[in-house]
């Protein structure tokens, strides 16, 4: 994973734990890393599932919860650093549809050895989007804060309804309120 999802993690846990509690954190866990990310580095998932873990008794949180948090934390940061991307798109669905044929084109021309989840997308009805997550990584929740986020992001509501596919990834199904 890039070290950008880490530095960005490392940075949602401090403001949530502060520093003392984090540095605690990167001690306890056994990272592949022995807990220095750079946003530029490649990490595997496990440290990533690691610091989440070391995380949740300081928080009372429990795995999933923080992974859905740090989704749409992560959301907020693409927003922030990536804003034509959100800008060309009229809503959340739209979005959520360009994961895969575009958003991850443009990452894997920055990063060829990116080693990205698939999206396969399907309309549903009118405000109602399926998405079908796959992935070797167990970040469904993450998934999930992320899509969650991105509604938010359109100053929409929607039901979004999780439906795990051991053993490699989860069905989202997405129906915006009105």
């Amino acid at each position: 994973m890039k070290g950008i999802v880490f530095t960005e993690l490392l940075t949602m846990a401090e403001q949530a734990v502060g520093e003392a509690a984090v540095d605690a954190i990167l001690d306890e866990a056994e990272l592949s890393s022995g807990g220095v990310f750079t946003a530029v580095g490649s990490y595997p998932c496990s440290d990533l599932i690691a610091i989440v873990t070391g995380l949740c008794p300081h928080t009372g949180l429990s795995v999933e919860a923080l992974q859905r948090a740090f989704g749409g934390w992560m959301l907020r940061y693409f927003v922030a650093h990536y804003p034509g991307v959100f800008a060309s798109k009229p809503g959340p669905l739209e979005m959520l549809e360009s994961v895969d044929g575009e958003i991850h084109v443009e990452v894997r021309k920055l990063y060829p050895d990116a080693e990205l989840p698939r999206f396969q997308t399907t309309r549903r009805g009118a405000g109602e989007l399926q998405m079908i997550y796959t992935s070797a990584r167990p970040l469904t929740a993450f998934c999930h804060g992320l899509i969650e986020a991105c509604v938010a992001h359109y100053g929409m509501a929607a039901e979004v309804r999780c439906t795990p596919r051991p053993p490699d990834g989860a069905v989202f199904d997405i129906r915006l309120e009105r």
